[in-house]
């Protein structure tokens, strides 16, 4: 184990082992929570889901109308652990090469070098990924599964930690593209933004408005407080967190129903039992647990599994929900006694 104090990765003194005791780590999250939640007022459920989905490993897919600081979000994460970040805004037109990059042929030594795209680097916002037709959505699918990219045969590995926070509008506006089963099946967690309470908004529009003259303002009083490389120590941990064998069988239970619930056309694949396990470890991590409990598994169960169950037609038309349905079976499915 690193000797590093708590105080040392926090104020980013020591970044050069991604050891830490399970102390430190909690420390570190909370510092991590803490900054963030100074720039995005009001979205504290919505940055802790955004910390457990990293320390998973995982990427985010986020769901909620413009302007509600799903861009904030990303570079705020990314700035709190000086990591990278671009961004990708997804049109009709993107070519898949406007995500990953291209070889192109450098007329002075006669040789092709790599241009890099958009998607090396540590965090990347896919800003409305539907809005581009289905061969553009797909250049995404190795980035994200594999965390590498194939360049005229050669892979190139992206930067670790790396995760995907993709945005999508609804299916209904005009221009929007479903996203392939496939695709959807690679995010961890799908969240839903919503707006702030009133208080958080005026708390908001006085912070950014008082004598500024642009957003800006949000951005320059966050710190970078550790490295890239501590949270793979994070991520490190997570993997680690204990889990009781009941529990992985509450997992598969969960995502079995989903597959034999009433109206359900589609349930979860087993990576959903996967993902349940890697985000309640995380959960657990965030929420300074040594261990994870059923709790931590139903509050990550409907962000990991809202886009990987599709109900039938007969239920939509009546107006049931996906998030309905999985908050039914939750409270169908006996959870193991402590």
């Amino acid at each position: 184990m690193s000797d590093m104090s708590s105080e040392e990765i926090v104020a980013g003194k020591d970044h050069t082992s991604a050891e830490m005791s399970f102390e430190q780590g909690v420390s570190l999250v909370n510092q991590l929570q803490q900054n963030i939640n100074q720039t995005l007022v009001g979205q504290a459920d919505i940055v802790e889901m955004a910390l457990t989905c990293l320390i998973a490993s995982g990427h985010l897919l986020v769901e909620g109308v413009p302007g509600l600081g799903k861009t904030l979000l990303v570079r705020s994460i990314a700035k709190s652990f000086d990591g990278e970040f671009s961004r990708i805004q997804f049109t009709p037109d993107l070519m898949p090469s406007d995500v990953t990059g291209h070889a192109m042929f450098d007329p002075k030594s006669e040789k092709f070098r790599l241009r890099k795209g958009p998607a090396f680097t540590n965090l990347l916002l896919a800003d409305e990924i539907n809005r581009a037709p289905a061969k553009t959505q797909s250049a995404l699918l190795e980035v994200m599964q594999e965390k590498k990219i194939t360049i005229e045969g050669k892979s190139h590995p992206v930067s670790s930690p790396f995760m995907v926070l993709a945005t999508q509008n609804p299916l209904e506006q005009e221009g929007t593209y479903p996203l392939p089963e496939a695709e959807l099946d690679r995010f961890l967690m799908n969240v839903h933004i919503d707006y702030p309470s009133k208080a958080d908004e005026v708390k908001l529009v006085k912070m950014i408005t008082v004598g500024e003259v642009d957003d800006s303002a949000l951005m320059r009083g966050l710190d970078a407080i550790t490295s890239p490389r501590s949270i793979i120590g994070l991520q490190n941990l997570a993997a680690n967190i204990t889990v009781d064998d009941a529990l992985f069988e509450y997992a598969v239970n969960i995502v079995n129903a989903s597959r034999e619930w009433s109206g359900v056309q589609m349930g979860a694949s087993p990576r959903a039992s996967i993902a349940l396990i890697r985000a309640a470890r995380a959960l657990a991590l965030v929420r300074g647990s040594e261990f994870i409990t059923p709790d931590e598994i139903k509050c990550v169960a409907l962000p990991v599994l809202r886009h990987r169950v599709v109900l039938s037609a007969e239920l939509e038309i009546e107006g049931i929900g996906v998030s309905q349905v999985i908050n039914e079976l939750l409270a169908q499915v006996p959870a193991p006694r402590e």
